[in-house]
């Protein structure tokens, strides 16, 4: 079946993403504190400390725009650091607490749209990944609510994923949009690896 020009577009987009983020994604799974069948919750403290020393400067750099994925066309922000904040407040996880790291680099201060679009990807991203692990680790973690890994709103975070491809797709055309929305996709990942292996 043939695909019109503008369908065969919208699939490179995210073709184009995967594909570039691919050996980073896989890299980050294998890497991360939960990855082990039998994490626990001082993995779990540690889980979230390095989500929140890698979005408390992304959010802040993304607040500083009010266009692409920041824009009307991007979706309301969600509620990351709040349920991380939670999650580290939890009595269970205060034997585990650990101090946040020095500020890493500055996102940067002109960026383009698609190039934020890219970097939203990665995080908007995450959240899929999370649902997968509270799915596994609900049981073996409880009591512990995992606010985190659970998402913000009903019906999980499916329904927020498909309507940013959605917003993704019609905001991001062109081989140059494209090339630099890979490439803030990439920089995102990038932060959050050097993170997780540089941790003690």
């Amino acid at each position: 079946m043939n695909r019109s020009p503008d369908t065969a577009r919208e699939s490179d987009v995210l073709a184009a993403l995967r594909q570039s983020t691919s050996s980073r994604h896989e890299r980050l799974d294998s890497g991360l504190p939960l990855s082990a069948p039998d994490a626990t919750l001082a993995d779990y403290a540690q889980h979230l400390q390095l989500l929140r020393d890698w979005l408390a400067p992304l959010e802040a750099w993304q607040h500083g725009f009010t266009d692409g994925p920041q824009g009307p066309a991007g979706l309301a922000a969600a509620p990351h650091l709040a349920l991380i904040d939670a999650d580290l407040a939890e009595p269970s996880l205060a034997p585990y607490a650990g101090a946040a790291r020095a500020a890493t680099p500055l996102w940067p201060a002109h960026a383009s749209p698609a190039y934020r679009w890219g970097v939203a990807y990665v995080v908007e991203g995450s959240q899929l990944g999370g649902a997968v692990l509270h799915k596994r680790l609900a049981d073996q973690l409880a009591p512990h609510p995992l606010r985190y890994l659970a998402g913000a709103g009903e019906g999980g975070p499916g329904p927020r994923w498909r309507a940013f491809m959605l917003a993704l797709r019609a905001q991001v055309q062109g081989e140059e949009e494209v090339a630099e929305a890979c490439s803030g996709a990439c920089d995102a990942f990038d932060r959050i690896l050097a993170l997780a292996f540089e941790r003690p």
